[in-house]
């Protein structure tokens, strides 16, 4: 799916490093959409909503709470959502990347190691957070929280 509203030369170029960067950051609250698609973009929105959601979550589960709660702290979608798509923008290559995104910048990207950096950080906080996820709540659901 294509989301590109330039239609003229000299567009700005959009940044595959800052995009990812923004994704491995950011990525939870949309700003690598609203990075290249712009405040229109429904997606963007969407993103931020269930960021805002997952953080009144988090501000509830220092009361009593039920599962509903405890799953929406475990799993915070947007912030998977964000590290997923932080990974498709830095395993894309470069030429598709200008082709979606820069097609009237006049520029061409250039990725080097910087974006194979933040991929392997990506993997490592990605991976992490699900362990740690799925510990939680196995802790959660066989001991109902006896061991923090």
């Amino acid at each position: 799916m294509r989301h590109s509203t330039h239609t003229s030369l000299g567009s700005t170029h959009k940044s595959k490093t800052c995009a990812t960067l923004l994704a491995v950051l950011l990525g939870g609250t949309g700003a690598h959409r609203f990075y290249l698609y712009g405040a229109k973009h429904f997606w963007a929105w969407i993103y931020l909503c269930a960021f805002v959601i997952f953080v009144l979550a988090l501000l509830l589960a220092k009361a009593p709470h039920s599962l509903a709660v405890s799953l929406l702290v475990l799993f915070p979608l947007s912030i998977f959502a964000g590290w997923i798509e932080a990974l498709t923008m830095g395993l894309t290559p470069d030429e598709k990347w200008d082709a979606q995104h820069n097609e009237w910048s006049g520029r061409q990207s250039d990725s080097r190691w910087s974006v194979v950096i933040l991929i392997v950080l990506t993997f490592a906080c990605g991976f992490t957070t699900v362990v740690i996820s799925m510990a939680r709540m196995t802790d959660l659901v066989l001991t109902g929280g006896a061991y923090g």
